[in-house]
């Protein structure tokens, strides 16, 4: 696994020009002087038994831990690049991640030793000692075999930060997935249900039927056999009929 991390590190300690120190301390890192090496919270803590040493030491480099604030600002920043998450998934590094920390105002590397509190069991002068170097050697061996360790230093492990960014990736989808969309009325786009019924084609009213005449039935029935005078029957009633009032149209 690539790591982004490890040659910085050790570069920041060997700025301080103690080369004798630094020079043992990487001879004592390679040759398995260093055990136990472990990252609580933002707490680095090793045993330390050098070849010239008759017990071992105690060393400890701490950095500040990012407070939940700001761990919650780089977590929805990577949560919102997909490639992030899914490289750290995948347990890969990702090379460009510090950019995504100093965008939050943060670096996940300490810059300079007034970052770092140090401090060794063997109580000799000038810090870091020995110890403490071989300590920053095995440090930075073990970011190359993990980078997570890093994460884990900010105060923030691999499992918890994994999860993190798998929930917010899921709910970002989910809040996508979700948005409402504008609700229609039953009849939206069918227009006027009056146009409807009428075919769509609007029309001029209608005009109301004339009123039927009451003399109608006199022409709907048989004329009856009888007359009066040579006039059938139903032209003698015919005036009778008409004087009725009209029968409203239905």
């Amino acid at each position: 696994m690539t790591d982004p991390f490890s040659a910085p590190f050790v570069a920041m300690f060997e700025a301080l020009r103690m080369a004798p120190t630094f020079a043992r301390g990487r001879r004592d890192a390679r040759a398995g002087h260093v055990r136990s090496l472990t990252i609580s919270g933002s707490l680095i803590t090793a045993q330390v038994r050098g070849p010239e040493d008759t017990h071992a030491f105690r060393a400890r480099i701490a950095v500040r831990a990012f407070g939940a604030a700001e761990w919650s600002r780089v977590e929805a920043d990577l949560a919102a690049q997909a490639r992030y998450v899914a490289d750290l998934l995948a347990g890969r590094m990702p090379q460009d991640i510090d950019a995504v920390f100093r965008g939050a105002g943060l670096t996940l590397l300490p810059l300079s030793l007034d970052e770092v509190a140090m401090d060794c069991t063997c109580e000799r002068w000038p810090m870091p000692c020995v110890h403490l170097a071989a300590t920053c050697y095995a440090l930075a061996a073990s970011f190359e075999t993990d980078p997570f360790g890093v994460f884990a230093w900010r105060g923030r492990g691999r499992d918890e930060l994994l999860t993190r960014l798998s929930d917010l990736r899921s709910t970002s989808v989910h809040v996508a997935d979700a948005t409402p969309v504008p609700e229609q009325p039953a009849d939206a786009g069918l227009g006027d249900m009056t146009d409807f019924w009428d075919s769509g084609t609007p029309t001029a009213p209608h005009p109301p039927p004339p009123p039927l005449r009451p003399d109608l039935l006199l022409d709907q029935l048989d004329p009856p056999p009888l007359a009066y005078g040579g006039v059938p029957l139903a032209e003698i009633l015919r005036p009778a009929y008409r004087a009725l009032p009209p029968e409203p149209s239905r």
